[in-house]
């Protein structure tokens, strides 16, 4: 079974240390974590002087971080060297030519074990593939990073919360999710700073949130959605209005976004089989399941494509294609669109 990035920050912290780190994946968030620990943690003050390294994949090659990590750590047990952004690095040969030696496989089959190599390599996977990967599998750590499902975020919220020792209910959890996204560094970072703002072991509710979060409480895009499934055409008005007069708060690529979302699993939900178990099949929270289940009676399956090909074509007008019109006249139109 894979380590996840808790279980290795526990061994980091017993000193069951690997020679080399491969830190990859699509989220950066726990690459981050990792690397955060390795870096301010690992070593004392005195000991990074002289034995801890950081490189930037876009000003090195695979070959300085090798050379750095040959060197033996002065009056410390350990050196640390990190490549950070590692995938804009250049990782020269990958082969193992009996003819000629490759220094850089050389080195990982037989790493210092008083070396600690990390690779922070982000946005994207290692090739497998790759000898280099494989003798990092073998002789360090491979860590992936993979984004979370939309609809595990919900739940990785709660956990973080809890971690920090304050609370946080179902809806107001479901409501950040939706709300942030899936970005777990912008979700861990508006969380810290909410919880700055109350004591220790308050409970997050959705007054919190909306309080220092931003999220206004009648004028956000969950009252648009609200409002949309209910063919609401008055209160669809007021909260484009509110949205034109505050767009730093409402920006139309977060409105866009979450829009698309929204009728993407309403799309989803038509063609469910098994309605009892629709939450888990469309992979939502089961307390928003109900918005969803009133958005399809509202809009048919027919409908419901028009609207997403709709949310499509202005998030393209919006970015200047084929169109001069201020983002207040173009969410104007398409809700106009949407709604008949």
């Amino acid at each position: 079974m894979a380590a996840t990035a808790p279980d290795i920050i526990k061994d980091l912290k017993n000193r069951r240390l690997k020679p080399v780190y491969l830190l990859h994946g699509e989220e950066p968030y726990y690459i981050d974590l990792i690397s955060n620990y390795i870096e301010h943690s690992l070593l004392t003050d005195a000991e990074k002087g002289f034995n801890q390294t950081i490189l930037y994949g876009k000003d090195t090659d695979i070959m300085a971080a090798i050379n750095a990590a040959k060197r033996y750590p002065m009056m410390s047990d350990y050196q640390v060297v990190m490549v950070k952004e590692a995938q804009d690095m250049k990782w020269g040969r990958d082969d193992d030519d009996k003819k000629s030696i490759n220094p850089i496989l050389s080195y990982l089959e037989k790493p210092l074990p008083s070396t600690i190599l990390v690779f922070c390599y982000k946005y994207g996977k290692f090739d497998k593939r790759k000898k280099t990967y494989k003798a990092i599998e073998k002789n360090g750590l491979i860590f992936e990073s993979a984004p979370l499902y939309d609809s595990k975020i919900p739940g990785w919220i709660e956990n973080y919360i809890a971690d920090k020792k304050y609370k946080v209910n179902q809806q107001a959890a479901a409501m950040l999710a939706e709300y942030l996204g899936n970005d777990l560094s912008k979700i861990a970072n508006e969380l810290d700073k909410l919880m700055l703002n109350i004591a220790t072991g308050q409970e997050i509710t959705l007054q919190l949130i909306q309080d220092n979060i931003g999220i206004s409480k009648e004028y956000n895009v969950f009252e648009l959605q609200s409002a949309l499934t209910r063919k609401d055409a008055y209160k669809v008005n007021q909260i484009i209005n509110y949205f034109e007069a505050n767009p730093k708060a409402n920006p139309i690529v977060l409105v866009l976004g979450n829009l698309n979302n929204f009728f993407s699993k309403v799309l989803a939900y038509h063609y469910v089989k098994d309605k009892a178990n629709a939450a888990r099949e469309i992979g939502v929270n089961p307390y928003f399941l109900k918005d969803y289940e009133q958005a399809a009676r509202g809009y048919n399956l027919g409908k419901t494509f028009q609207v997403i090909s709709y949310l499509r074509e202005y998030d393209l007008k919006s970015k200047g294609v084929e169109s001069n019109t201020d983002h207040g006249g173009l969410m104007k139109e398409l809700m106009f669109k949407i709604l008949h």
